[in-house]
């Protein structure tokens, strides 16, 4: 876990380390291996974020299309992600949704709370299947039943994880 202040430098460390800024000096390495190497498209498979709320969206689009943004497209069944939408507490949500997946969400569709976002978010970042998850202030909204349960989904999931959070 990485906490700190407001404007510490925790969300800038989150994007050098995701691949979305480039460090002005040094190098990056994920398991020994330079992200020049790599290639900037090949580390962003292997690092996902899950940015701040306010820096995340849901579009105007289907919950799945929000859902599987950066997976191949159109989705197999498979790749779905029902099991993580579950274990997130989301299956009410989709059950409730006329369309299930294939509903409309966003700012002219069904209205997710800010719970639901988050853990929308949540999900999408697990179902990258990356190296490292970083989650950034994820589980601010949560009551402590949602807390636990993402928790439990994102320690179950993630092979590495940080968690970035306020003191």
């Amino acid at each position: 876990m990485l906490k700190g202040p407001s404007g510490s430098g925790k969300s800038a460390l989150a994007a050098l380390l995701a691949g979305l800024r480039q460090p002005e000096s040094g190098e990056l390495l994920l398991w020994g291996i330079k992200q020049q190497m790599l290639g900037i498209d090949s580390w962003r498979k292997k690092i996902v974020t899950a940015p701040q709320f306010h820096e995340n969206h849901v579009f105007t689009e289907t919950f799945v299309f929000n859902l599987l943004m950066g997976r191949r497209w159109p989705p197999l069944q498979a790749d779905l992600g029902a099991a993580i939408c579950r274990e997130l507490g989301l299956g009410d949500l989709l059950e409730r949704m006329p369309a299930g997946f294939q509903q409309m969400v966003g700012e002219s569709g069904w209205q997710l709370s800010h719970g639901e976002r988050s853990r929308l978010y949540i999900a999408r970042a697990i179902l990258q299947q990356a190296d490292l998850i970083i989650l950034d202030e994820s589980f601010a909204a949560f009551d402590p039943e949602n807390l636990k349960r993402a928790l439990q989904c994102v320690l179950h999931h993630a092979p590495t994880l940080l968690v970035i959070a306020h003191p």
